[in-house]
């Protein structure tokens, strides 16, 4: 089973099982699909990380591959600019060396089955001989369609008008033929350094930008949920649940009282994030019974917390894959917001990603923008197993700083509520965002003081029941994620995409 948020993509994924590829393999021609018909919110031009199960194995497998700037980052210069935060569009240094086929590599060399030319061929056939316009991108394209290298989406005229991306489809198969090298040495790759203008040095593209790390897991509601370790805000989700497992959550999602005591494990978890998370960040540590013990027990069940003393949009696509001999792969890959930098290396007409936007400027700030360094990330896959290491499920979503709050509350309604994926899935959710102009990547820069969204569609004890407890609460419209689910129930799979991605698809064989 793959889901995803294009049926296309999907699709390509099982297909390449049902050829004798693995999971690995369809998570790589899932994505690859993805990079040419989702630009809007991924591609080649950005990161990824992900979580492998191997069978057999007690942990899973963990894979960094997210860009670090180049060796031409200069906080200084910024700051002489005016800049109190990286800048979000237009500027070349919010873009970091893109991960993404880094990644691609690193999941293929070590475990892919099949040759990388099969793996990306739907990719390459989509890129060359067109695809039908989604509706987020037919309603995106206009935005880009006129920048430099963006020529592609002036044919997104309407949902179904045929896209076509020869630049995609070069890039692709450069990859294919030659590796990272076809990719960071080749057209991209000399692209980027000439728009670059320093920013970038020949040795930054010829280094690698994708690891292998210990993966972090907490123990909740029976299970063990593990995730990739910072630079990602992936612990916030695993915090989050460690605190919500130990709070008397009711048995009925309905009830106000469940959303308000997974909002403060929420933020309980993910206040101080803008003062802890950067890639020296000790993830163990930040997921500790004795960092988080105290923040549940200042939660209480009538009122929200005060935290503003109490302690010292994001455009993203997610995929997961199951395959008959029981390997399983949980990616994220993303732009970070919409269609990045809304920059594009001209030749290809692959955009940037402004991944960097999530640096600090502060002078001394352990995250803070220089060379060669990679930002604090919001992507956070997640994957469950039992205590043995047996898998139970693989999930994710986009989102922006959103993603370990819709996580959360998809692991307490998988795991503890034990609702369909389908239920799950599609059920109305909160998050919490900035309480002035947000942003989808600033929810904690007031250090908790927050405002509830809630999904236009959720029960009607909500928003009475959160203001009763204090919350700053609205119904409203937001980016609740496009999440993804399979969960495994001994040679069963039960898998569900998004219906908010409106052309998602899980399919399976």
């Amino acid at each position: 089973m793959v889901c995803s948020i294009d049926h296309l993509a999907s699709h390509a994924g099982v297909s390449i099982m049902s050829r004798g590829g693995n999971a690995v393999d369809a998570a790589i021609a899932t994505n690859a699909v993805l990079a040419v018909t989702s630009q809007h919110m991924c591609g080649l031009g950005g990161d990824l990380f992900a979580l492998v199960h191997e069978p057999g194995a007690a942990r899973p497998h963990s894979l960094n591959a997210s860009g670090r700037s180049g060796s031409g980052a200069d906080p200084e210069h910024l700051r002489a600019e005016g800049h109190r935060r990286m800048p979000a569009k237009g500027d070349i240094r919010s873009v970091p060396v893109p991960g993404c086929v880094d990644g691609w590599m690193a999941l293929h060399d070590r475990f892919g089955r099949l040759p990388m030319e099969t793996v990306l061929d739907a990719a390459v056939h989509y890129a060359s001989d067109g695809f039908p316009a989604s509706p987020l991108l037919a309603f995106m394209a206009p935005t880009v369609a006129g920048i430099r290298g963006g020529a592609d989406f002036a044919a997104a005229t309407g949902v179904g008008a045929v896209v076509r991306r020869p630049g995609v489809a070069r890039a692709l198969d450069a990859v294919a033929g030659d590796g990272r090298h076809g990719f960071y040495q080749g057209e991209f790759g000399q692209g980027l350094l000439e728009l670059g203008r320093g920013e970038y040095s020949a040795q930054d593209l010829i280094e690698g930008n994708a690891d292998w790390v210990d993966p972090l897991h907490v123990d909740a509601w029976g299970s063990r949920v593990w995730t990739v370790p910072p630079n990602s805000q992936g612990y916030l989700a695993l915090a989050g649940a460690w605190i919500a497992d130990g709070l008397p959550l009711p048995p009925d999602a309905n009830d106000p009282s469940w959303v308000h005591l997974l909002i403060e494990s929420a933020r309980a978890a993910g206040f101080d994030r803008p003062d802890v998370l950067s890639e020296t960040a000790d993830g163990a540590a930040l997921i500790s019974e004795e960092r988080l013990s105290p923040r549940r027990d200042e939660i209480r069940l009538d009122r929200a917390a005060d935290l503003g003393g109490s302690y010292d949009a994001g455009d993203t696509t997610y995929l997961c894959a199951v395959d008959p001999d029981g390997w399983a792969v949980s990616l994220i890959q993303s732009n970070a917001a919409g269609f990045g930098a809304e920059l594009a290396e001209p030749s290809t007409g692959i955009f940037l990603h402004n991944r960097g936007i999530g640096f600090s400027l502060q002078p001394g700030h352990p995250a803070e923008y220089g060379p060669r360094r990679r930002p604090p990330h919001t992507l956070s896959p997640l994957m469950v197993t039992d205590p043995k290491g047996s898998l139970k499920a693989v999930l994710g979503t986009m989102g922006g700083d959103a993603q370990p709050q819709v996580l959360l509350q998809l692991l307490d309604r998988l795991l503890r509520l034990r609702e369909p994926v389908g239920a799950a899935i599609s059920a109305p959710r909160w998050i919490l965002q900035a309480r002035h102009q947000p942003r989808g990547f600033d929810t904690w820069d007031e250090r908790g003081a927050v405002h509830v969204t809630l999904e236009p569609g959720c029960p009607s004890s909500w928003p009475a029941g959160l203001i009763e407890r204090g919350h700053s609460a609205s119904v409203a419209g937001a980016n609740f994620g496009h999440a993804h689910a399979i969960v495994r129930h001994d040679d069963v799979l039960e898998g569900a995409a998004d219906p908010r991605a409106l052309t998602g698809e899980a399919a399976g064989f």
